[in-house]
């Protein structure tokens, strides 16, 4: 059976998550985990967690816990990634700096400064975890959960031979909202979705073999419908389509929602919101924590996440679509070929199987060209270790360009490189160097 590894399985509940999601599969029953963590004390509360489910469940599975990231990837047969460059306190930079140039952000984990440095710091782990998987465990697949998804799995593709994916859940919760704001259950909807990670597009949504879309249309002109997803419901209205991922992000890929005051009063939008959301994780955790210091029993709680599902597949050969982001090997054929694109895929014994699109529609297409921009950029900059780069991925960035000239991009980018500096890869040229 399957030797799984969870890099970062300090984020416990998600790990308790995803392990639940792999114990409910009865063919996955003998799994071993190997959880590791460069946080001691996370690490250990991971591995009581994930000991108490599987006594719950009472199976065979087994699991140990190593801060030697290479003992823990040694003979995997799959990957799981999950960690945060920096954590909290890195987020808080990402956000606090940006804001006293007057650039308010409300995720900041994608896109937007946030998300260009974010990626700064992840991609270099990341591309470490990918070679030493070369030399223990080639074979292995690499389960990518963490963001900013699209620069990340780019950088992948771009520098290692190993096998991978990455998997985010915007398409199975925006499906979710859509069932519910057309009233219809959600198994029952049908629908194609392509474009790129958190900007992905409902290309058709239908129920029993009818265009939804029309309804859609309709009951976005319900107030209460309406101010439930404002900027998203606001760009299928100018874009004819309905995006992926969440309102409070999608705010923050363009230059229409969060330039003024009125308008993020408008569109409410949640200004520093994933500072919150990070407060409530590591409430979470400590919680967690005292649960298992207390012998408490901890309840398993499945997902929708795509990870248990294709582990599944791939070793029992079920045949399952899932979404995932690859790299674009004509697969949407008027975005770039040597961009990362979020679309359906084949899962079986044959692996993750990317499907054909086809062109998007031209609007759709442009408007993913103007995240991809600044995706290809910082991977560039990581790559060539050219620091002139990050520098224009911000530039090109839709929303601070919206807010900022360029004088305050380039002494803002200054700090954040300043601020980041012990994480950042080893820049050696351009004219900013």
């Amino acid at each position: 059976m399957p030797k799984i590894t969870i890099i970062g399985a300090g984020s416990v509940v998600f790990t308790k998550k995803l392990i639940s999601d792999i114990l409910s599969f009865h063919e996955l029953k003998d799994t071993t985990f190997a959880l590791m963590d460069i946080d001691g004390d996370r690490l250990a509360t991971a591995e009581k967690m994930s000991k108490d489910l599987i006594a719950q469940s009472g199976i065979h599975a087994q699991v140990y816990a190593t801060l030697d990231r290479k003992e823990a990837l040694a003979g995997s047969d799959y990957v799981l990634n999950l960690i945060q460059v920096g954590m909290h306190e890195a987020t808080l930079i990402d956000f606090m700096i940006p804001k006293k140039y007057g650039l308010k952000q409300t995720i900041a984990d994608t896109l937007g400064v946030g998300g260009v440095f974010r990626a700064l710091r992840t991609i270099p782990v990341l591309l470490e975890i990918c070679r030493e998987m070369e030399e223990v465990c080639p074979n292995a697949w690499l389960l990518n959960y963490t963001n900013p998804m699209a620069m990340l799995m780019l950088a992948v593709a771009k520098a290692s031979p190993i096998k991978a994916v990455g998997l985010c859940h915007s398409v199975q919760n925006t499906a979710q909202d859509l069932a519910s704001y057309l009233n219809v259950p959600v198994e029952e909807l049908e629908y194609k979705v392509a474009g790129i990670n958190h900007m992905a597009w409902f290309l058709e949504l239908k129920h029993k073999g009818k265009d939804m879309y029309p309804r859609l249309f309709e009951v976005m002109e319900n107030e209460e419908i309406y101010i439930r997803d404002k900027v998203r419901f606001e760009m299928m209205r100018r874009l004819n389509y309905f995006v992926t991922e969440s309102s409070e992000h999608m705010a923050e890929y363009t230059p229409y929602f969060i330039k003024r005051d009125d308008l993020i009063k408008r569109f409410e939008i949640p200004i520093d919101e994933y500072i919150r959301r990070s407060e409530r994780n590591m409430e979470r955790y400590k919680e967690t924590k005292k649960k298992i210091e207390k012998g408490e029993m901890i309840v398993g709680e499945q997902s929708h996440e795509y990870g248990a599902p294709i582990i599944h597949s791939i070793e029992t050969g079920t045949n399952r679509v899932i979404w995932g982001n690859v790299l674009n090997k004509y697969l949407i054929t008027n975005l770039p070929y040597n961009s990362c694109v979020e679309v359906p895929c084949l899962v079986n014994k044959g692996g993750v199987q990317p499907c054909y699109v086809g062109d998007l529609p031209p609007q759709l297409a442009a408007m993913n060209m103007t995240n991809i921009n600044v995706q290809q950029l910082v991977v560039e900059a990581v790559l060539t270790g050219d620091i002139d780069y990050v520098y224009h991925a911000v530039m090109l960035d839709p929303h601070t360009a919206s807010v900022l000239s360029l004088d305050e991009i380039w002494a803002m980018t200054r700090e954040m490189i300043e601020a980041h500096r012990e994480y950042l890869p080893n820049f050696i040229k351009g004219r900013n160097y």
